[in-house]
């Protein structure tokens, strides 16, 4: 990693997120005192904690694995931390009663680990991290390992746990859907530095680099040159564009996202642009469920495709179909330019 640095405030709920290999678990692993850095300092409530191992650090954490004690009952687990803290046996069940009530599963104290569901277990498992209200909570892809639906759900109930608790937590995912949906803050790391951090609706609305805008979420991606600070070439095509700061001729990437090309109710009367519009063939779709991912081509895009999506609903009323002309419009205010060495 290099030369990373970020504050996270009391209370927030950040996610480090990005591709294998970028560097998110070891970022994590040196918060929790498991990785010592080589160079720099850890902050926690305004004390120095770099040098502390992490037994004394103020963290509760969560793995992919679970990582319960197979050997030891549920409520035992949760007990774990708690009677390291010298607790007297009846304020511990309280604890334990208490957390599991939180959780959701206040009728399995005296099970064990193997006969739980995956994501039963990883309840139990954040139980145990925030047993000894930690001001930290660390998530290490907590849902990665269990399946969709019940991925869906958990997060859910991990976010509202968090509000509930008040309690600061670092989440590590490379599952974009999962960092938009639980967190408040965004990282967004790519070989070993932070390429972005920002809300949800930053990341994915104001990307502020290519490999941003093609990490989260579908991204129409075309090469094209930049022409004005305000303007760009794709194909034989002038378009409008957000304000960039390429040089004139600079080899560029127009990005747009699929939901934000509008489509016109009827078809141009001219085969010449206008503006930000022009017309289109269709060249395939695809039935994603809740909508149509159609793909587009065209002698003035050059090589270029493009891919729009559209509603069911607006599918059938504009009679789409494979072969058929179509007019699109690309919003300037949606275009963006991108230097091709940021991806």
């Amino acid at each position: 990693m290099d030369d990373i640095s970020i504050e996270i405030n009391d209370g927030e709920f950040v996610c480090f997120l990005g591709p294998s290999g970028c560097g998110k678990t070891t970022f994590l692993r040196a918060i929790a005192g498991l990785d010592i850095q080589t160079s720099g300092t850890v902050h926690q409530a305004g004390t120095d904690i770099s040098a502390l191992p992490p037994s004394e650090r103020d963290f509760g954490i969560v793995f992919q694995s679970y990582a319960l004690f197979p050997n030891l009952t549920v409520e035992k687990n949760i007990a774990f931390g708690l009677e390291n803290q010298k607790l007297s046996r009846a304020d511990i069940k309280k604890r334990v009663d208490e957390l599991l009530e939180l959780v959701g599963l206040p009728d399995q104290p005296k099970k064990y680990p193997s006969q739980l569901s995956g994501g039963q277990q990883q309840r139990i498992a954040l139980a145990r991290a925030i047993a000894t209200s930690p001001g930290l909570l660390l998530l290490d892809e907590p849902l990665s390992a269990l399946d969709a639906k019940v991925r869906t759900y958990l997060r859910h109930e991990v976010k509202a746990l968090q509000r509930k608790l008040g309690v600061t937590t670092i989440m590590v995912t490379h599952d974009q859907e999962e960092a938009l949906t639980m967190a408040d803050r965004i990282v967004v790391m790519n070989q070993g530095v932070i390429d972005q951090v920002g809300t949800p609706t930053e990341i994915y609305r104001e990307p502020k680099t290519l490999f941003v805008a093609n990490f989260i979420g579908t991204m129409n991606q075309l090469r094209g040159h930049a022409a004005t600070p305000e303007s760009s070439t794709l194909g034989s095509l002038e378009l409008a564009c957000r304000k960039h700061d390429l040089a004139p001729g600079q080899r560029a990437v127009l990005s747009i996202r699929p939901e934000d090309i509008v489509p016109g109710d009827e078809i141009a009367a001219t085969v010449a642009q206008e503006g930000n519009s022009f017309n289109v063939t269709v060249k395939e779709m695809e039935f994603l469920g809740s909508f149509w991912r159609i793909h587009l081509c065209d002698e003035q895009l050059g090589d270029s495709q493009l891919i729009i999506d559209l509603s069911v609903n607006a599918v059938i009323r504009m009679n789409t179909s494979v072969g058929k002309k179509m007019s699109i419009e690309l919003p300037s205010d949606r275009l963006m330019v991108f230097d091709p060495a940021t991806n």
